[in-house]
Formats: structure tokens, C-alpha cells, sequence
């Protein structure tokens, strides 16, 4: 894995916008980077970044497994008591998954070690699946990569044959697509989600989670009154089990996704269970409940709340002291505490890779990168390469 300086397209930003990639800039500042782009060999994909994440995707569903029987877990994963029954049925069913991304800290030489699972709202999804490989076609084309540059890169056909998949058990059915108000890269993400779709001859209706109401007979609504029985939501599902129509969810007949199991693989307090039941795996780090004894053999760590988006409301601890931190709206709920490992810096650039599944299987790589050590959501994205 290395960092490699190019050249930008000429004409990329006219372009972006032509393809709806709107939120390639955000508030003055760049999001999409093409200065440079990281170079890994296939032998780096194949057995230090796709195989951990199909392993650590395995664990973390068998964690869903003894959470959903055990009320202690499910108070420890701050799930309200009324959901206990409807997630564990959720699981039970098997309802299905479209997506998920690991985020892993990684440098050559030295396991991929896992920071976070973001297995219900994961953005960086056009970027990942299509812009980055528009990127690929570009640079091969102009000569400035070799014609076997390859990319770990398989998210959009993986997206369209599962939404085929998940079609083919409620034909005609419509597919609502929902985010929230004043937020362009999760618009971004849904009009992708929806493009995917419609390559899978699925119909969709995009609606505002804000204009979601209640129907007549306790279903949800979209903003024409239609009733949603299919709905993807880019929204945490431990803010939806708090909304006003919360106590609607388990009766309201609707097909999730991603479906409420999520609430538990997504949640930060996986990590202390995945440390409890597999210590010492080469790629997880030592993980705690905040308040735990155990803490205390720990130096340098980072606390994070359970609920946390973002990089939000994060503290990293060196030798005891507090040397960042991070505001946001989350802690309430409770912190987690991991062992520090550090991002790998290039070129003075903290990096970030991320892992995509679509329907369980690795799907690609996501590259985000910062100049502070805790990634955030305006955090750089860079394109990749496979060469060697």
C-alpha cells in the first residue's frame, strides 16, 4: 500500500456534476481528492483486507445471535425493551441485509485491525461504487495507468443483483428511498441506492424521513399518503426507535432496510462482545464498556459513545492524558473504550480504509483520509488501485 501523487482530470468537476455527484465539494472545502491515489498489490486485497472483513463480518453476525436471546446484552446495547422481541424476530427471520461497511486501520506488513462496523448508514457509496472506478477508466484510458490497473471494486453489480434478489420475493412491489432534509451526500447516496434499483427493474419513490406520518390504520405514510411496505432508510435506527412514530415500527408492515437486527451490528458496544468472545484476534483490538476495570491496563485508548456518527463526541487518551477531542450531540447512551491504534499516516495524512459488503460478501474499498488522527465527514476520499 502506498500513496501515489497524479494529476487531476481536466474537466472531473464538470463532470461530477453531470453525474449527479453534487457534494464532490462541501462547504468550501474538498470531499472527492484525485491528487493521488493509493496503490495496493493484489496480494494486500485479497489476504489482508477482503479475507478479515469476510471473517470479522461472520463474528459480528454471531454476535447478533447471543445479543437478541439475552436481556443483559440487549440493555448493554441500550435497545428499549419494547423492540427486545421485534429485532430478535427480525433476526430469527433472517430479514435481509443490502449492505455494510468495516472500517479498518491499515498499513503493509501488519494485520488490518478493525475500528467501527457501519452496518446500517454507510455513505460513501457512489463514490465507492462508481465514481472512483469512472476515476480508473480515465486514467487507463489517457495512458497515465498501465491497462492491467485493476480495483478492488465490485459494489454496483453486487448492489443491482441483490436488489434483483430482494425484488424477486415481493414482485411489483414499490421500493421507498428515504434520508434526511439539508444533507447532500445522504441524498447523494440514496439517488445512487435508487439508480441501482432501477438496473434491477426495481420502481422507487424517494421521501424525506421528516414527511414519513402515520396512516389510518397505524402504517406508515409517505408525503402523498401512500402507504410504504418496502422502505431502505438512511437513518440510525436508534434514532428511528425514538422518533414520534416509533412505537408504530414492529406493526407497521413494513420490509426494512436495512432490517432492525442492524440496531445491533451497528452499534458501537459490539466491540467490547466481539473483544470478549475472540481475545487476541489478530484483527480486533482490546475493547471495553466505559467503567470497566479492565480499562485501567490500557495507556492509550479511544472512548467513544455507543451511538456516535461521525467521529463525533470522541476522545483519544495517550499515556493517561486526553490529547483530542471531539464535540458532537451523542454520549448519553454511553461510552465504549478501545485500544489506540493509530491511522497510518502518508505523506502527513491520517488514512482510512474502508471495507464494503453487499449481501455478506466483499464488494471493494473506500480510502478516507485526514489531516487530524479521527476521521470525520468531511474527511478526504481518494480513489485506489490494484497493481503487482
Amino acid at each position: 500500500m502506498e500513496r501515489c501523487p497524479t494529476a487531476e482530470r481536466p474537466d472531473w468537476r464538470r463532470r461530477a456534476e453531470e453525474f449527479g455527484f453534487g457534494f464532490h465539494t462541501m462547504y468550501g472545502e474538498p470531499y472527492w481528492d484525485e491528487t493521488a491515489y493509493y496503490r495496493f498489490t493484489l496480494d494486500e486485497i485479497e489476504g489482508a483486507l477482503e479475507d478479515p472483513t469476510e471473517e470479522l463480518h461472520e463474528l459480528c453476525l454471531d454476535a447478533v445471535a447471543r445479543v437478541v436471546i439475552d436481556e443483559e446484552r440487549l440493555r448493554q446495547f441500550r435497545i428499549p425493551e419494547p423492540y427486545w422481541d421485534w429485532i430478535r424476530a427480525s433476526w430469527e427471520a433472517r430479514e435481509p441485509s443490502l449492505y455494510s461497511r468495516l472500517d479498518f486501520a491499515y498499513a503493509p506488513g501488519a494485520p488490518a485491525k478493525l475500528l467501527e462496523n457501519n452496518a446500517d448508514t454507510p455513505t460513501s457509496l457512489y463514490e465507492s461504487g462508481f465514481w472512483q472506478w469512472l476515476w480508473l477508466e480515465d486514467k487507463i484510458q489517457s495512458g497515465e495507468l498501465p491497462p492491467e490497473s485493476d480495483q478492488f471494486n465490485s459494489v454496483q453489480e453486487k448492489l443491482i443483483a441483490r436488489f434483483q434478489m430482494l425484488a424477486a420475493k415481493r414482485p411489483g412491489t414499490l421500493l421507498h428511498v428515504a434520508c434526511c432534509r439539508d444533507t447532500d451526500e445522504d441524498r447523494g447516496t440514496v439517488q445512487y441506492l435508487q439508480d441501482c434499483a432501477a438496473d434491477a427493474g426495481v420502481a422507487t419513490r424517494f421521501v424525506y424521513i421528516e414527511d414519513i406520518g402515520e396512516g389510518i390504520g397505524g402504517e406508515l405514510t409517505d408525503d402523498e399518503d401512500q402507504v410504504i411496505t418496502w422502505l431502505f432508510k438512511l437513518y440510525p435506527w436508534e434514532f428511528m426507535l425514538r422518533e414520534r412514530y416509533g412505537e408504530l415500527l414492529p406493526a407497521a408492515g413494513v420490509d426494512w432496510l436495512e432490517p432492525p437486527w442492524k440496531a445491533i451490528v451497528s452499534n458501537k458496544a459490539i466491540l467490547p462482545l466481539l473483544w470478549e468472545l475472540h481475545p487476541d484476534h489478530p484483527n480486533l483490538l482490546p475493547a471495553y464498556f466505559d467503567g470497566d476495570s479492565r480499562i485501567g491496563g490500557l495507556t492509550d485508548f479511544v472512548r467513544k459513545p455507543i451511538f456516535a456518527r461521525e467521529g463525533c463526541n470522541v476522545s483519544v487518551v495517550r499515556d493517561g492524558a486526553v490529547v483530542y477531542e471531539s464535540d458532537g450531540p451523542y454520549g448519553e447512551e454511553g461510552f465504549v473504550v478501545q485500544a489506540l491504534h493509530a491511522l497510518p499516516t502518508f505523506k502527513g495524512r491520517h488514512t482510512l480504509v474502508g471495507s464494503w459488503l453487499i449481501d455478506d460478501e466483499p464488494a471493494g474499498l473506500s480510502i478516507r483520509e485526514d489531516d487530524s488522527a479521527i476521521t470525520q465527514d468531511l474527511s478526504r476520499y481518494l480513489p485506489h488501485v490494484i497493481l503487482g
